[in-house]
């Protein structure tokens, strides 16, 4: 993995190496104070460069173009009136690409490399994870051109795992509110005075090309601003989760891919 990672700064193929405990605890602490944290190159820059080149004639010809109107929840709330502002709606709009549509690629062999599963669960602090059984689902990756934005959201999973291939020449930036709401506590005027750009705490990063960013996407809200300019915003989504064998529904893949296989 030398040869896409740089393992000289981030020995994730040392695990519980006295190194590798550091890293950990750094990133344990990141994600305590700021609800993520980022391996800034840990894809080789010419590396990722070059995924994106290899990508762009599959994003042309395969690619699939998710565009829908949603609310933050992707979801109707039952307990709330439909004019209320938590439920305000937005436009999210990209092309992706799925893990049968990349074989043999960086991405796919840091996934599958068994050290990644196991840096990752230490820093969240989970026994195990397990890659995807899903053959779509498992890898995507998301390319956002000019005027494309992934809008306003909460994810399903505890934490999501991002790493971005290139960046656009202006905007796309990463916003996000850590802790909006709890498990407890939806927090519905929160989420309102965040939808308003109320909300003075939220905070806007941009990230370089080859860098790893894990985050609480659950009860964090975070979007994706729109992309200015002619150079594509490109990010690989890696999905783990706590048990094995993990596959979407015909239905989910449907309406994230187009497509049931």
């Amino acid at each position: 993995m030398h040869d896409i990672l740089d393992l000289d700064r981030f020995p994730l193929h040392r695990p519980n190496s006295p190194e590798w405990r550091t890293l950990v605890k750094q990133c344990r602490a990141d994600l305590r104070a700021e609800g993520m944290f980022n391996l800034d190159g840990l894809m080789r820059p010419a590396i990722a460069a070059q995924a994106v080149k290899e990508m762009e004639d599959p994003f042309q010809s395969d690619a699939f173009l998710h565009e829908r109107m949603h609310n933050i929840y992707f979801k109707p709330v039952e307990d709330l009136p439909p004019d209320h502002a938590a439920l305000t709606t937005f436009q999210t709009s990209n092309k992706t690409l799925c893990a049968d549509q990349i074989p043999g690629s960086a991405l796919l062999r840091l996934y599958e490399w068994p050290e990644f599963a196991q840096f990752l669960a230490a820093t969240i602090e989970m026994p195990q994870l397990y890659v995807m059984a899903d053959p779509l689902a498992r890898v995507n990756v998301m390319s956002y051109q000019k005027g494309q934005a992934l809008n306003w959201h909460f994810d399903r999973s505890e934490f999501t795992t991002t790493l971005l291939l290139q960046a656009p020449d202006h905007g796309g930036g990463f916003e996000y509110r850590t802790d909006l709401r709890s498990d407890t506590d939806p927090n519905y005027d929160g989420v309102a005075k965040l939808l308003r750009g109320e909300d003075p705490t939220s905070n806007i990063i941009t990230l370089t090309p080859g860098t790893l960013n894990v985050f609480k996407g659950k009860n964090t809200a975070h979007r994706v601003t729109p992309v200015l300019g002619d150079t594509n915003r490109v990010i690989a989504v890696f999905s783990f989760f706590e048990q094995p064998d993990v596959q979407f529904s015909e239905s989910e893949r449907l309406g994230f891919y187009g497509r049931a296989s």
